[in-house]
């Protein structure tokens, strides 16, 4: 479940969230870095927002439908602007925001749960119609066990807090390759 993307790469996915953001914020059209021939290649991502540490924004695509760079680049200006959490971004915050990016590894499924290493697996709760996903670092941020971020992640897809015991609720895992701004 590694993905080859390098510090590097991961630098440039940052500068362009960044510039994408910055862009709309500014009315202006993005000048956006050179992007390796690594990010061309189809994978799914996530872009948080964070001011002050708390979350300000977070919206992803989970499937490798596009090109991982333009899949940051939407999910960067969807975090900054559509997450229904919050009001959109103002410029005023915009000095203070810090930028991380997840890129989603396949997902796998999984039956046996003992297999979710905290930390290191994200999830996806799926039944029904229904589905949530948690990014794996959300659950060392959270300081939640196993059986904390798969009831998280119940909820999150709507579903009641123990759905994960069902039969009829599906678990994927995935890991991601994290890349985020430092404070100042």
């Amino acid at each position: 479940m590694s993905l080859p993307i390098s510090d590097h790469d991961g630098l440039v996915l940052l500068q362009t969230a960044r510039e994408a953001i910055s862009a709309r914020l500014a009315g202006r059209t993005p000048r956006f870095p050179a992007s390796p021939t690594a990010l061309s290649a189809p994978c799914g991502a996530f872009v948080t927002l964070k001011v002050g540490g708390e979350l300000r924004g977070c919206i992803g695509h989970i499937g490798a439908s596009q090109p991982l760079v333009d899949a940051v680049k939407d999910a960067a200006v969807s975090s900054a602007f559509d997450d229904p959490r919050f009001p959109p971004l103002r410029t005023e915050e915009w000095p203070r925001v810090r930028i991380e990016i997840s890129v989603l590894s396949p997902f796998e499924p999984v039956t046996d749960l003992q297999r979710i290493t905290v930390g290191v697996h994200g999830i996806m709760v799926r039944s029904g119609d229904r589905s949530g996903l948690l990014l794996p670092q959300v659950a060392t941020e959270q300081g939640w066990n196993r059986e904390a971020f798969l009831a998280h992640g119940c909820r999150k897809a709507g579903l009641p807090a123990d759905a994960w015991r069902s039969p009829q609720t599906r678990i994927e895992i995935f890991t991601a390759a994290v890349f985020h701004e430092h404070q100042d």
